[in-house]
Formats: structure tokens, C-alpha cells, sequence
């Protein structure tokens, strides 16, 4: 069945001239990983094609590679690739509407369908295990920057194999064999941090508030990230950094862009489900990894009320 999937989606791209790939908004490691090693990959082994990584870049991650900007009305008939993202409404950089047929690869619970081709697996640590997948079950070319890319997206997403199935394992060793890439000069561009972040990170310690429920949340100030010469993007960075906090089940960083007056809402847990609470917010994701985007404060404190509640029953369940 996974191969015929694959084949699927190989066969859809070795169709179209004009591909373009996309990814959610405010992308994690994973998401601008995935995108660009597929690019990359379908670039390397149709050097004839036309194919484009569309989004805002973040420039914390930069060195996984440059985002590409074109018109997308001046395509003919192409083919958009959408990756680690379940909903329409959260795709970056591309009008879907455009475009003459959408192929899906992500590994979030099933919310949109996008097209006839769709790969979505929630066992899958990430989108970057499903796009190594396909690449190493397919004539799709990897070379050593794709692998590193992909081993990036991997291990951010799976919190340093944490979150991983014996698969993932199995793929990650075939991606550094085959790609002869050095985890040594990796793990430095994922976790090196500026002496303003470590300042960051005690701050967000020093001010998170706990219930005694064990839920934990804080709302950082567009002051305090001014202040601390951070970026907005780097509070949904350290939110795992939280993770096994004793008497903490579920945290939550919140943020807030004055531009679009933009609430966004980081939200992890260690027990109780947390998607489908998001997902009463327009948000979503995984059980214990989510998010939720909206402009109203009032669903904000309503979402922290209701994670809250959570939480007690949580607590109350495991006495």
C-alpha cells in the first residue's frame, strides 16, 4: 500500500513542467526542510523541470537553503505539492486555486482534502520521514545536502528520535549511508543559540504561570521580544525545550502580531489530547503538539480555560 502511494506521487511529477511546493505558515524545522530537500530532489533528477519552494523564509533557518519568488499566474497547468499541513487555510505562499492539481503529503490527522493524491500518515514522526520515504522508494535522486535536510526535518520534529517508530530509525540510518552525511556538523545548526536566547529562555522560565491543574502558559509581549533582540518565531522554537517539567501536563506560548493583530498560540502536552481542544479554535495538529491562529482574545482565554479543564481531568485520571 506505502508503495503504491509512492508511486503515485512520483508519477504525478514526472507528469507536470511547473511544480511548486508550499508548506504551512510559520514553518518549523521540518516544515522548510521537507519542502526544500523535495525541490531539491525533483530539481536534481528532472533537471529540465521548473520547480519552486514558495513561502516567507525565516532567517533562523536559513542555512537550509533559499526560498524561491515567482508569479505563479504565469505557469501553465502546474502542480502544487503540499507539505505538513492538513488545511487550505494555513498554506503559505501559493493560491491553490491556481493550480491544476494538488498532491498532499503530511503527517497531521486528516482536516482538508486537497486533491486525488493524498499521502497522510499520523504514525509518521514527520513530514520529512514521508519525503524521505518517497525519495528512497523512488527514482528520485538524494544527494548529501537532501539528506541532511531531511535528517534535520527528522530530528527536530521527532524531538531527537523521542517521538520516533522503528521505521524512522530505519530511514534515518539509510539517509546517512546513503548520503554520507556527518550528524557532527548537523546537530550545531539545529541547537546553537545566541547568548540573547539562553536570556530569552530564563525569562520565559522565570514568568511562566502554573495552575494547579499542571497547565502552564505565558504571553510574551511584543516589548519582550524587542528586548531580548529575538525574533517573533522564537518562542514556538524553544517551546519544546519545556517538555518533562515535573507537575506541568500541557504549556502554552503565546504571541501576538499587531500587524494583523494575530494571536498565535503554541501549545504542547505530555498527557492530556490537545488537537481536538485546538481544533474548537480553527488551530490543530498532533495530540500533544498544536496550534491555533486567531484575532480574538477572547478565544484565547477561552482556549486557556478549556486546556486548563483538561488538565484537572488529566491530573484527576492518573491518582
Amino acid at each position: 500500500m506505502a508503495n503504491s502511494i509512492y508511486k503515485k506521487i512520483y508519477k504525478k511529477i514526472r507528469q507536470y513542467d511547473d511544480i511548486v511546493i508550499v508548506r504551512h505558515i510559520g514553518p518549523d524545522p521540518d516544515a522548510i526542510s521537507s519542502q526544500i530537500a523535495l525541490r531539491d530532489s525533483i530539481k536534481l533528477s528532472f533537471p529540465n523541470k521548473n520547480v519552486y519552494a514558495l513561502g516567507s523564509g525565516v532567517h533562523k533557518f536559513k542555512y537550509i537553503g533559499d526560498l524561491d519568488k515567482i508569479d505563479e499566474t504565469k505557469l501553465i497547468n502546474p502542480l502544487l505539492i503540499v507539505v505538513d499541513l492538513p488545511n487550505v487555510s494555513r498554506i503559505d505562499g501559493a493560491n491553490h486555486v491556481l493550480y491544476k492539481e494538488i498532491v498532499k503529503i503530511d503527517h497531521h490527522p486528516m482536516e482538508d482534502k486537497m486533491g486525488e493524491v493524498e499521502l497522510v500518515d499520523t504514525r509518521a514522526s514527520s513530514a520529512a520521514e514521508l519525503i524521505s520515504e518517497l525519495i528512497l522508494t523512488t527514482r528520485l535522486k538524494l544527494n548529501k545536502a537532501i539528506a541532511e535536510n531531511l535528517f534535520i526535518g527528522i530530528v527536530s520534529d521527532s524531538n531527537r528520535f523521542l517521538l520516533s517508530t522503528s521505521k524512522t530509525l530505519r530511514i534515518v540510518s539509510e539517509l546517512i549511508d546513503k548520503g554520507h552525511i556527518n550528524i557532527k556538523e548537523i546537530y550545531p545548526k539545529l541547537y546553537n543559540r545566541d547568548l540573547s536566547e539562553v536570556k530569552f529562555k530564563a525569562y520565559l522560565a522565570d514568568n511562566l504561570k502554573v495552575t494547579e491543574n499542571g497547565f502552564a502558559f505565558i504571553k510574551i509581549d511584543n516589548e519582550v521580544i524587542a528586548k531580548y533582540k529575538v525574533d517573533s518565531a522564537t518562542p514556538s522554537n524553544m517551546i519544546n525545550d519545556f517538555n518533562y517539567i515535573n507537575g506541568i501536563y500541557v504549556w502554552v506560548f503565546i504571541t501576538h502580531q499587531e500587524s494583523n493583530n494575530l494571536y498565535k498560540v503554541n501549545i504542547r502536552s505530555r498527557g492530556p489530547i490537545i488537537n481536538e481542544i485546538a481544533n474548537k479554535y480553527n488551530g490543530g495538529g498532533h495530540k500533544f503538539a498544536s496550534g491555533v491562529r486567531t484575532e480574538s482574545l477572547d478565544d484565547v482565554n477561552n482556549l486557556i480555560k478549556d486546556l486548563d479543564d483538561a488538565c484537572k481531568k488529566y491530573k484527576e485520571s492518573i491518582k
